[in-house]
């Protein structure tokens, strides 16, 4: 209160004419500016500039404080005429500041308004540039103030109906003017009243609309989540959206206590408000963190569930959440019917399913967190056709009954987790994660549980496994046209050059089904084992641009034909599941395109890429025309010296490209399993590229 200490001062020696042009009574009398003095000395008034109406809505915000804080105040205040003071000092400054900016100075405080219609006018007044809330706000107030408006002034009307009837008959046939006037007023309550009415069911229908559009968000937000699987960007942050239901909830609230005050109320709103009311309920329960979408059987994942609605429960019994498996029948019947009765014959069991609903005042979350949770034992359902074990969708569904303070009876909520694979053994991972991908990237929003199409066009297909290889390597160095070409023969296989795919519709059976033409693998299969390779142990490499990666053989011929020995470049293998090689020039009898043998996982955590590039003689130029070492140099990495421990002489492992072995001319397949290829400790050429990879 250092500034009020200042300004009573300075107000002694100030005529009242001039303090009441400071204070205006009717508005902003000077006892609030004393009772607000912390608050207002708090605020950022040095950031508001008079002449900025896109400011309004900061303005209006803090008039509702203020109109909020003097009401809190009068319902505290225990003596009845301070009580009276404060509410009508709230009312006025509804009725006559919609939009003020107050700026205060060493000697002075501005008040910029706007002035609206007074209670007894109509329609209701909205702040300009305000968001959905703060209308809604600002119509409950003006609610509020109608009703007290019309109380206030039925009061008058009994007190001088009361004087009226003291003076006796004979006196008030003299009074015909009163009379007259009395008459007005009852008329004008009248008509206050049909407008409170009107004015009332206005502001229903605006938490009806803003409800829905909050709903609308909370789905939004869950979608999201669920693109965010195959690398879509995601904000996670639900701050914003617990304050909304937060606001809404309050308001509802305030809105059923107006309509039992205002007389003759219209039934229909009410049953508007309880609807809503169970509705903005059951809605705020949202997976804030997703289980992991393939599941293997006895092994420990955690999830977290939160409820926006938390800082509104009722104090008490602590409110435990359940998990529980469900089919994706089960899941369609939720859908349906917005709650399906937890099921007697479970389809899986699941271990430590239960949690607490803890509020955590630092991030003001209410959340229950599922630390080690596990699936014992699955039930299949019947399978169709050829489908898999590793097609089948699950979810996880959370359930508990909830009492909000302010209402009668609980409610139950339920909310299930995006779909999830269960497996039990590690090897069907890889489908199982080709079955996710597909429901997250090509499943449409507020569909029926788990529907997702058959077929896709190419073009939607190249997006997902982009944005997928991307988020999976932690990389912004995307796959270019060539790449996603190569990708759309490999799929399609159509290996002319110039196809055009862009049009063209991927099946599922396609992406994870149908092994490809002379493999023993399907296209995701493939695709997933060359993502893996680069998250582990090339992702600097990818990022720099050094590798690359997919690219097919008439391609590659195209591009290296021309240029000089030793040229090459890094691609990932054809043939072999998780594998790159190096492609480059050799004059072995004359130009021509080699391919070394793929180098794999387990290879590259023996001897790093960029050290095997520097043992490879024949490799000079990387593609176009890049001197190996002024690129690889960044990657090498020194090998420890011999040692003679024991009496050994030491050993140091080197990376060599035998040409004689598997000279250009060998009809040696390139499928040949290692284990039947000679001599296997130094690389081996695979075929030359006129050959099938």
């Amino acid at each position: 209160m250092a500034q009020w200490g200042l300004m009573s001062k300075l107000l002694r020696s100030i005529p009242t004419e001039s303090i009441d042009e400071l204070y205006p009574p009717n508005t902003f009398p000077i006892y609030v500016r004393c009772l607000l003095a912390d608050w207002i000395e708090t605020q950022p008034w040095e950031d508001f500039e008079l002449e900025k109406v896109d400011q309004q809505l900061q303005a209006q915000t803090l008039l509702n404080q203020i109109i909020m804080y003097l009401r809190s105040k009068a319902e505290q205040e225990t003596n009845v005429v301070e009580k009276i003071r404060l509410m009508r000092t709230s009312s006025n400054m509804v009725r006559s500041t919609a939009s003020p900016i107050l700026s205060e100075r060493p000697q002075q405080v501005e008040i910029l308004s706007t002035m609206p219609p007074s209670p007894s006018q109509e329609p209701a007044p909205e702040a300009p540039k305000t968001s959905d809330v703060d209308r809604l706000v600002y119509q409950v107030l003006y609610v509020q103030d109608c009703r007290q408006s019309i109380h206030q002034q039925q009061e008058d009307l009994n007190w001088d109906k009361q004087n009226l009837e003291t003076i006796g008959p004979s006196i008030q046939n003299g009074m015909d003017p009163q009379n007259t006037e009395l008459q007005k007023l009852q008329n004008k309550i009248q008509k206050q009243e049909h407008n409170l009415k009107r004015q009332l069911k206005n502001a229903v229908e605006s938490l009806g609309h803003c409800q829905a559009r909050l709903i609308s968000q909370l789905k939004a937000w869950s979608w999201e989540q669920h693109k965010a699987t195959i690398g879509h960007p995601f904000n996670d942050n639900l701050g914003p959206l617990q304050t909304w239901c937060e606001q809404l909830l309050g308001l509802n609230g305030k809105l059923r206590q107006e309509w039992m005050l205002a007389g003759n109320p219209i039934p229909e709103l009410q049953d508007m408000l309880v609807t809503l009311q169970q509705e903005l309920i059951k809605s705020s329960l949202l997976v804030d963190k997703q289980p992991p979408q393939v599941i293997k059987t006895q092994s420990k994942f955690s999830t977290v569930v939160r409820y926006l609605l938390g800082e509104k429960m009722a104090p008490g019994k602590p409110v435990v959440l359940k998990a529980q498996i469900i089919t994706e029948a089960q899941a369609r019947h939720l859908k349906q019917l917005g709650e399906i009765p937890l099921p007697s014959d479970n389809v899986g069991e699941l271990i430590n399913n239960t949690a607490i609903l803890e509020h955590h005042p630092t991030s003001k979350s209410t959340c229950a967190t599922f630390r080690n949770m596990s699936v014992k034992k699955i039930k299949r359902a019947d399978r169709k056709g050829t489908e898999s074990v590793t097609e089948e969708k699950f979810a996880i569904l959370f359930s508990t009954d909830i009492n909000i303070t302010g209402c009668d009876t609980p409610y139950r909520i339920q909310i299930i987790s995006v779909p999830v694979v269960v497996i039990v053994h590690g090897s069907q991972e890889i489908n199982a994660m080709a079955t996710v991908i597909w429901d997250c990237a090509f499943s449409e929003p507020d569909r029926i549980p788990f529907v997702v199409p058959d077929g896709v066009p190419w073009k939607l297909m190249c997006m997902t496994l982009n944005s997928k290889f991307m988020s999976e390597v932690q990389t912004q160095h995307c796959l270019n046209q060539y790449n996603l070409h190569f990708l759309a023969q490999k799929i399609f296989d159509q290996p002319d050059i110039s196809g055009e795919f862009g049009k063209m519709m991927v099946s599922w059976a396609q992406f994870n089904k149908e092994m490809l033409p002379s493999r023993q693998f399907t296209f995701w299969q493939w695709f997933e084992g060359a993502m893996e390779l680069t998250k582990r142990h090339l992702k600097a490499y990818w990022s720099e641009g050094v590798i690359f990666g997919f690219i097919g053989k008439q391609h590659l011929h195209l591009i290296l034909k021309d240029r000089p020995n030793g040229t090459f470049l890094l691609r990932f293998s054809d043939s072999e599941i998780g594998g790159i090689t190096i492609a480059y020039v050799a004059a072995n009898g004359g130009q021509k395109i080699q391919n070394i043998q793929p180098f794999s996982k387990r290879d590259l955590e023996i001897r790093c890429l960029g050290n095997r590039i520097i043992d490879i003689e024949s490799l000079a130029f990387l593609y176009p025309d890049y001197p190996k070492h002024g690129i690889f140099e960044k990657y090498y990495t020194d090998d420890p010296l011999p040692s003679r421990e024991g009496g050994y002489i030491g050993v140091r492992l080197q990376t060599k490209v035998d040409a004689e072995v598997a000279p250009a001319s060998s009809n040696l397949p390139c499928n040949t399993p290692r284990s039947e290829m000679p001599d296997m400790s130094p690389r081996r050429l695979v075929q030359p590229l006129t050959s099938p990879l």
